[in-house]
């Protein structure tokens, strides 16, 4: 990765054609990684580190956060969401959910079971690994938001 996109990523602002060009560029990571990464470190660790950042520029491609007087003026509470750090968060329960839906087999109780892209996107088994890959993408977040408010 080069520094210069690095840089883009942990800018103060980062426009939603970035955030977008992340998405795109970590969803074909992801799908790289699915097609052709064998069993292992990659595919069962790093992938999951990658969804929860992919997650997160999916929604920041879709929805800009306002600054936070805007937010405070407005009384807007649901528009302080988007702020980095909330939205990174929103991203990991989000994870977290999905993975506790696998443990209670979630596909399954939705009648989805036979559908194959379900059982993909949802997934249909619980790995405890998973939850600490899921909570170090949302570090790594984090340590870009920190590392964007620095001089």
């Amino acid at each position: 990765m080069s520094t210069a996109v690095i840089r883009a990523f942990i800018s103060r602002n980062p426009s939603r054609k970035s955030f977008f060009i992340y998405a795109v560029l970590l969803f074909l990571t992801e799908v790289l990684i699915a097609l052709y990464a064998p069993a292992g470190f990659i595919r069962g660790f790093v992938g999951d580190v990658l969804v929860v950042i992919l997650l997160f520029c999916m929604v920041r491609a879709v929805v800009s956060p306002v600054d936070k007087a805007a937010a405070k003026n407005t009384g807007d509470g649901i528009k302080r969401l988007f702020q980095t750090p909330w939205l990174a968060f929103a991203v990991l329960l989000f994870a977290f959910a999905i993975e506790f839906g696998q443990y209670w087999g979630l596909v399954d109780k939705l009648g989805l079971g036979g559908n194959r892209l379900a059982r993909i996107v949802i997934g249909s088994h619980f790995d405890p690994l998973d939850l600490v890959a899921y909570f170090g993408g949302y570090l790594i977040l984090l340590g870009c938001y920190w590392k964007s408010r620095q001089p």
